[in-house]
C-alpha cells in the first residue's frame, strides 16, 4: 500500500501505536520530572483546555484528575478568555493545556492569560517547537512522532497515556500499570480484526450512530463518535449512559446503531442496564471492551484487561479501524476526509 492509496496513512498510524505506546512508558523522566514540579506545588484545583480529540483526552484526565488525585477540575471554555476577556484569579490552580498541534491559537491565548493570573500552566502536545510549549510553565511531549493523516490515531492515544503517566506520577507513582501497554495494544489490534470486519459490514449502510459510556471511558465514547463522523460523515452523538437514559433515549430506534464502551470496571459494570434499554427499543447494540462479552449485544469488539484507568487507551483502538474500514467500504478517504485540515484555528 503507498501513501497516495485511500486509508494508506491511517492505517500505517494506527499499526504505529504498540510500539509507541511501549516507548512512552518506558521514557518516563521527563513526565516524571513534571509531575514532581507539580507534586512540589499543590494545586487549590485543577483546569483543563483543549479542543477536539485533545478536549476528549481533557475528559479523560479529568476523570483520572479527580478519582486519583482528588483534586475538583474544570474544564475551560476558551472563549470565556478569547471572546469576553475574562481574567479570573487563579492563584494556587493548576491548568493543563492539551494540544495534540500546539497550534490552536485559542488554547494559546487560553495559557497566557492564566499564566499572567496566576496559574501554575502545563502544556501537553506532539509539538514541543510549537508557541503553546514556550507559554507554559512546564511542557510535556507525548513524543507521538508525526502524523500525517487528519484524523488523529496515534497522537490521542499518546496522550491519552501521557496524561494517565502524568498524573500517576504526580500521586507518587511509577506507571507499573501501563508497563505492557505496548504488548497489549498489539495484542487488541491482532486479536480484534474478524470482529471489526464483521461490524463493518453491519454498519457500512448505518446512517445515525450513538455513542455511549460510563466513567473513564466517556472519553473513548466522545472519540468514537468524532471518528466515526469525520470520517465517514455518519450522523453520530456521544452520552454518558447515565445521560442517554434522561431523555435521549427516546430517539433511539431500530433505525439507529448503539456503540456502547464497556470495560472491566465501575464504569463499564453499569453500562449493562443501558445497552439493555436500547437494545429493547431495537437498537442494533455493538459493545467494545473488555467486558463486551458480559453485555447484551448484536455484536462485540473484545479488549485485554487492564486497571479501568488505563482502558481508554486501549478500547480505542479498534473503533478507530472500525472508522477507517467503515470509510473505505463507504468510498471514501479516510486521510484527508472533505473539508477538514489537520489544525483548526479558532478563537
Amino acid at each position: 500500500m503507498t501513501d497516495a492509496e485511500p486509508g494508506a496513512l491511517m492505517t500505517a498510524e494506527i499499526d504505529q501505536q504498540p510500539n509507541m505506546l511501549a516507548t512512552i512508558a518506558q521514557n518516563r523522566a521527563d513526565i516524571a520530572a513534571v509531575a514532581e514540579d507539580i507534586a512540589n506545588h499543590p494545586p487549590r484545583f485543577a483546569l483543563l483546555a483543549a479542543r477536539g480529540s485533545s478536549d476528549h483526552a481533557a475528559i479523560y484526565a479529568k476523570y483520572l484528575i479527580e478519582v486519583l488525585l482528588g483534586l475538583p477540575v474544570g474544564l475551560v471554555s476558551p472563549s470565556t478568555t478569547t471572546l469576553y476577556g475574562a481574567r479570573p484569579d487563579l492563584r494556587d490552580v493548576l491548568l493543563v493545556s492539551v494540544s495534540q498541534s500546539g497550534g490552536s491559537p485559542d488554547l494559546l491565548e487560553v495559557t497566557q492569560a492564566a499564566r499572567e493570573a496566576g496559574a501554575r500552566t502545563v502544556a501537553v502536545s506532539n509539538t514541543p517547537s510549537s508557541q503553546l510549549f514556550a507559554a507554559a510553565d512546564l511542557a510535556v511531549d507525548i513524543g507521538a512522532g508525526q502524523e500525517r493523516a487528519v484524523a488523529a490515531t496515534k497522537t490521542y492515544t499518546a496522550t491519552l497515556l501521557s496524561l494517565y503517566l502524568l498524573v500517576d506520577a504526580i500521586r507518587g507513582g511509577k506507571g507499573e500499570a501501563a508497563a505492557d501497554i505496548g504488548e497489549r495494544a498489539e495484542a487488541t489490534l491482532r486479536d480484534s480484526a474478524d470482529q471489526v470486519a464483521r461490524a463493518v459490514d453491519r454498519y457500512r449502510f448505518a446512517d445515525r450512530v450513538v455513542a455511549a459510556a460510563r466513567g473513564y471511558s466517556y472519553a473513548t465514547a466522545l472519540e468514537s463518535s468524532l471518528k466515526l463522523a469525520e470520517t465517514s460523515y455518519l450522523q453520530t452523538r456521544a452520552y454518558s449512559g447515565a445521560d442517554l437514559l434522561h431523555g435521549p433515549v427516546a430517539a433511539v430506534d431500530e433505525e439507529t446503531a448503539v456503540l456502547g464502551v464497556t470495560s472491566t470496571g465501575r464504569g463499564g459494570d453499569v453500562m449493562g442496564d443501558v445497552l439493555a434499554a436500547v437494545g429493547d427499543r431495537g437498537a442494533d447494540v455493538l459493545a467494545v471492551g473488555s467486558a463486551a462479552s458480559r453485555m447484551p449485544a448484536a455484536l462485540r469488539i473484545d479488549v485485554p484487561e487492564t486497571v479501568e484507568e488505563i482502558a481508554p487507551v486501549l478500547e480505542i483502538l479498534p473503533v478507530q479501524r472500525l472508522a477507517l474500514r467503515l470509510s473505505l467500504a463507504r468510498g471514501g478517504n479516510p486521510d484527508n476526509p472533505r473539508g477538514l485540515h489537520k489544525v483548526t484555528k479558532t478563537r
